[in-house]
């Protein structure tokens, strides 16, 4: 049995420095960190950087998401996560002290299982299991952690990362992920597995493409974790996804936002049709799509790329990878 953490000193006990009063510094405020890009205006909507902020999150976790996590975390439909990742990439709130509350909120309320403690105490274990890495390979954002990825046939198509970057490949679920990420700065984690799989393997586009446009946009980015869950969707990372693991963007949108309400949330233009169509719109009727008011190719684009092709030709490109190894 791995021994228990030891418990987080109590705040009061945790010395602060106080700089000599002859010295100047700066607050917060004069820093300017918040970030001045177009969805600055939605991020009141969604963060309040600092410890405060922090507490609050872990406080809303705790009383309205935290019963049901276990199978809850993967529905990005619903509030059924913490919301802490920004928090704990900026030291808001240590990792230690999360893990703790976590097991005395658990102790305290009945509704919450078993299941969902480890699920959540899992993903802190994860975060952690990145920065090993990392320690121990200070180049895991640049270079393939399995090097035999150093061979991989990675295409060059800046059109096609262009339309991922803004939400525009045609797939719903991936141009929801795409623009909940431009706009609030964060993305739910399960869409963020979909879209990292959609530019790797349906695109064929090096995942340090992917690394670097969530380094610029993601909140909680940190040289760790990102660098980690990049390597681990593609393939080349430790103990990671087999490459042939291929998500497919429809079903996984079907399966996880059934209703299509997260889809509706960040692509309004196709909030008027019904689900499961929503995820699907090129299969839909012509009188569904005038119903809804949907021109494919014009409100809305086309699949840029037909998912049964690209996942023949990932599969090949992994094939021919394996082939040369050998």
């Amino acid at each position: 049995m791995a021994p228990a953490l030891p418990r987080p000193l109590p705040t009061k006990k945790i010395s602060t420095f106080k700089p000599p009063s002859f010295l100047t510094y700066l607050s917060l405020e004069d820093l300017s960190l918040l970030p001045k890009r177009d969805w600055t205006k939605h991020f009141p909507e969604t963060w309040s950087p600092g410890e405060q902020g922090a507490q609050e999150k872990l406080d809303n976790f705790f009383e309205s998401a935290f019963s049901g996590y276990a199978e809850g975390r993967n529905r990005p439909d619903y509030r059924s996560t913490s919301l802490l990742a920004p928090h704990l990439r900026f030291g808001e709130i240590s990792i230690r002290d999360v893990f703790q509350r976590a097991g005395e909120a658990a102790h305290l309320n009945p509704k919450i299982s078993d299941a969902d403690l480890r699920s959540f105490r899992s993903e802190l274990g994860w975060r952690e299991f990145s920065n090993h890495l990392l320690f121990h390979n200070p180049a895991l954002a640049s270079e393939n952690y399995n090097r035999t990825f150093d061979a991989f046939p990675w295409g060059d198509n800046a059109p096609a990362l262009h339309a991922w970057q803004r939400g525009l490949t045609g797939y719903p679920i991936v141009d929801a992920g795409m623009r909940e990420l431009w706009q609030t700065g964060f993305m739910h984690n399960r869409v963020r597995m979909i879209v990292a799989s959609f530019l790797i393997k349906h695109l064929l586009i090096d995942w340090r493409f992917g690394e670097n446009w969530f380094w610029d946009t993601l909140l909680d980015a940190d040289p760790a974790n990102n660098a980690a869950s990049w390597q681990w969707v593609a393939g080349s990372g430790a103990d990671a996804a087999p490459y042939y693991r291929i998500f497919n963007p429809m079903l996984q949108g079907e399966k996880f936002d059934p209703d299509g309400t997260y889809v509706r949330k960040y692509v309004p233009e196709l909030a008027a049709l019904r689900a499961p169509a929503i995820h699907t719109p090129w299969l839909a009727s012509p009188a569904d799509l005038r119903a809804a008011n949907v021109s494919l190719g014009k409100t809305y684009p086309l699949p840029i790329v037909d998912h049964a092709a690209a996942r023949e030709r990932a599969l090949g490109a992994f094939k021919a990878l394996k082939q040369g190894k050998s």
